[in-house]
């Protein structure tokens, strides 16, 4: 079987990408809907991409400048497009969610660093996302550093840590198998609950 190939979320991705977002976050009150999601995208679509499994979406990330210290509120939408961005050297990471049958193949892991490749080649120098519930200790393997004086919307919930990751700095390399870096359970910015355990929860990627 072919691995699936990463490219930019299209225009024909949206109801997939849409189902995906609701089923992982529904149920814990964090997810966007349509508009907000599609407002993320009008602002960077370059920096806004899907897992494509044979053709269909398996997986999506979203992505978008943001100054540092700063975050998009989960329950407004972005006012601006990329062309009316105000000029930023931070990518903040927003939002990534693998199809459920394609989880524990280190799909995850293979888009953050695609993200980081694309940020590094775009000039940006450094990366951030908002761990909710406890999830920092998962993404500090991963290179981002916790931002605890950041303050946050309320949209993300009790326990969310602002974290940072500088792209000027070498990281040191994980391998998509490593045991630090579980894809059935990535938690990335609003996830749900992504505690490590036996049974991580099956939401995000």
């Amino acid at each position: 079987m072919t691995d699936p190939r990463i490219r930019l979320l299209r225009a024909d991705d949206w109801d997939t990408v849409v189902a995906l977002e609701e089923r992982a976050y529904a149920t814990s009150g964090l997810s966007e809907g349509r508009d907000a999601l599609q407002s993320r995208h009008r602002t960077s679509p370059s920096t806004c991409f899907v897992l494509d499994h044979a053709g269909h979406v398996g997986g999506y990330l979203l992505a978008l400048p943001y100054p540092l210290h700063h975050c998009p509120d989960l329950h407004h939408t972005e006012n601006t497009t990329s062309a009316e961005q105000p000029p930023t050297t931070n990518l903040h990471a927003h939002d990534l969610v693998i199809a459920e049958h394609l989880r524990g193949h280190g799909h995850a892991h293979r888009m953050l660093r695609h993200l980081e490749a694309t940020a590094r080649a775009a000039g940006y120098r450094t990366l951030s996302l908002v761990a909710v519930r406890g999830s920092h200790v998962l993404w500090t393997p991963l290179g981002y550093r916790a931002r605890p004086e950041t303050e946050l919307p309320a949209s993300y919930g009790d326990e969310a840590v602002y974290m940072t990751m500088s792209l000027t700095t070498r990281q040191e390399p994980l391998r998509v198998t490593d045991s630090r870096v579980p894809d059935r359970a990535l938690p990335l910015p609003h996830s749900t609950d992504p505690i490590p355990g036996p049974r991580p929860r099956a939401e995000v990627g």
